[in-house]
């Protein structure tokens, strides 16, 4: 298998490799095993630069420490501040080129690996190895981030989208300097910063274009208060209250000719005589029945005939209305 590495070229690959054996799976811990699916699952591609070809280039970009074995290791140098936990300190021109190179260099170990075992089966050997040089990956593309992400905040402390949430702007120029580090060619002599600057910007300017389409559309700032309006469910409560008024007052004058028997069942299964302070409780058919002596579907007859006669009353009402 050869693999160019012309300066600045960028090359990549789509995994088409087999996952190992179980027994092999089973040995590795959650974690290795989550980060070889995510390795073999998702494209991988690195940025060429001749010191990929020479014998010693392992041992030049990651010390004498850097021989390959089946588990992580940090860069030789990697005792650095971010490291440590402190506030990371700026890059020299020199530290940022080898911080690159060693973050190309992993991928390019880990593109190799995939590129030769294209549609085969992972070895145990092809497991470890991709382990090893994807964990390097990861540790350089922090340092270099660690480094770096003061840009962000400092960027985002000098823009002026007022209308946009301080913390929305962090969020998308941290992802803006994530893709700034997979793409920066290092080769080409420029810093970094420069770089990530004008990705970072244009994330901003995306944020504010997203913002503006927004604002158009929904001119209102977002108001939890009235997310839900309880508008129809207090006119339906008032027009239920009216209604009970208007058949009280139906009952009182008794302009509907309701017998004493009908009037008993109305009273109880609609709670009327129940003072107004009070929550009303309606009796059913069966109470109802056990009240006047007969059978509770006998009620049903009753309360059905009544409530034809109320009907009409209330249609009467509602054309007779202005």
């Amino acid at each position: 298998m050869s693999v160019t590495t012309t300066t600045g070229a960028v090359h990549q690959i789509e995994p088409q490799v087999r996952p190992p054996v179980p027994s092999c799976l089973s040995k590795l811990d959650p974690a290795d095993r989550a980060l070889l699916i995510k390795t073999t699952r998702e494209p991988v591609e690195y940025i060429a630069h001749p010191t990929f070809l020479k014998r010693n280039a392992e041992k030049l970009l990651f010390g004498s420490n850097g021989k390959q074995e089946g588990r992580s290791i940090r860069p030789a140098h990697s005792q650095t501040n971010a490291a440590r936990g402190k506030t990371p300190v700026t890059f020299t021109p020199d530290q940022e080129q080898q911080a690159f190179q060693r973050y190309n260099y992993a991928r390019f170990h880990v593109f190799s690996t995939l590129k030769q075992y294209e549609g085969k089966r992972l070895s145990s050997a092809a497991v470890r190895r991709l382990l090893l040089w994807q964990k390097r990956a990861l540790d350089a593309r922090s340092e270099i981030v660690q480094a770096n992400i003061p840009l962000v905040l400092a960027m985002a402390k000098r823009s002026r989208l007022a209308s946009i949430d301080f913390s929305e702007l962090v969020s998308e120029g941290n992802m803006a300097l994530l893709r700034s580090v997979d793409k920066f060619d290092i080769s080409r002599g420029f810093k970094f910063s420069t770089y990530a600057c004008r990705a970072i910007l244009k994330s901003f300017s995306r944020v504010a274009m997203r913002a503006s389409r927004y604002h158009t559309r929904f001119p209102v700032e977002f108001d939890p208060a009235l997310e839900k309006s309880d508008y129809l469910e207090r006119q339906r409560a008032q027009a239920e209250d009216a209604c009970v008024d208007e058949l009280r007052n139906i009952m009182t004058n008794n302009d509907a000719d309701l017998n004493d028997v009908e009037q008993k069942v109305i009273r109880a299964r609609f709670a009327l005589d129940t003072p107004i302070s009070r929550r009303p409780i309606p009796m059913t058919l069966e109470q109802v029945g056990r009240i006047i002596g007969v059978t509770k579907e006998r009620v049903r007859q009753i309360q059905n005939r009544a409530l034809d006669k109320l009907r009409g009353v209330l249609e009467e009402a509602i054309v007779a209305a202005p």
